[in-house]
């Protein structure tokens, strides 16, 4: 289930800007899986409680990085006319920046380079100075590559930054009037429940064994086509146009994905 890992790492980050940016507790931030494909954070606070749409509008620009300048942010000329910009010891999104800088740098491949707009020579200085691109950060980073013009740096600090957003249902943020599934509820979808547990748990969080439900009993199912799935420790399928008996638990996520129908 690659979505739900997608899921989950996009979580923390959000997690690490609640707590570590706008200055919330733990005790403050609630997290749960949602029982389909991904997470609710609740930040219990009376001065968000009386928050508008404008102002959550606002704070979701904040965390998915919407209209990100790298220049405001200290990408620039020294004054030695030598390019500059954040380091990793910095906090909020100069950090993040440097940050995803870094990291796309590392791990980016020549067409992950050409496909955001660098240019050609740029290309070449990056692939052929990884290592002294890494050893940089110990210092101010890897700004001053010789090769590398400022536009490029820039499409290098946009996809950076995008990469440590964290990607959040924009519309339900803002939303003063959405209903909240409550903990413990099944998920149609999935059969799986709402999950609630502590921000420091959500790294070691398994939704396919912590959100099954019914732990007993067997349904016998004509499955249609499914794929290799797990639920807790086991896993099951690949099925196609055949009877299968399974725990209920399996049975019933089929069933809500309208991969299967109850036999006889």
């Amino acid at each position: 289930m690659v979505c739900l890992e997608t899921a989950k790492q996009e979580t923390i980050k959000l997690i690490d800007i609640m707590t570590g940016e706008f200055g919330f507790s733990s005790d403050e931030v609630n997290v749960s899986f949602s029982g389909h494909r991904g997470y609710h954070v609740h930040v219990e606070n009376e001065v968000i409680r009386e928050l508008g749409s404008v102002a959550r509008k606002e704070i979701v620009d904040y965390i998915t990085g919407v209209g990100l300048e790298a220049t405001f942010h200290g990408l620039g000329f020294g004054k030695s006319k030598t390019l500059t910009g954040p380091n990793l010891h910095d906090n909020s999104w100069r950090g993040r920046i440097a940050k995803g800088t870094y990291e796309f740098l590392l791990g980016a491949s020549e067409e992950d380079l050409k496909s955001i707009g660098v240019k050609p020579k740029a290309v070449n200085a990056i692939l052929a100075n990884k290592d002294a691109i890494e050893k940089s950060w110990k210092t101010t980073g890897p700004w001053y590559l010789k090769g590398v013009d400022i536009e490029s740096w820039k499409a290098i600090v946009q996809r950076g930054a995008e990469n440590q957003s964290a990607k959040i249902d924009t519309v339900v943020t803002t939303d003063v009037h959405r209903l909240i599934r409550m903990t413990n509820t099944l998920h149609g979808k999935t059969g799986l429940l709402k999950v609630s547990f502590p921000t420091s748990a959500i790294e070691g969080f398994d939704p396919l064994d912590s959100a099954v439900a019914f732990k007993k009993g067997e349904a016998t199912i004509y499955v249609e086509d499914a794929p290799k799935f797990r639920l807790g420790e086991e896993t099951y399928g690949p099925f196609k146009g055949e009877k299968v008996e399974l725990p209920m638990a399996a049975a019933l996520f089929l069933l809500c994905k309208d991969a299967a129908e109850v036999t006889d």
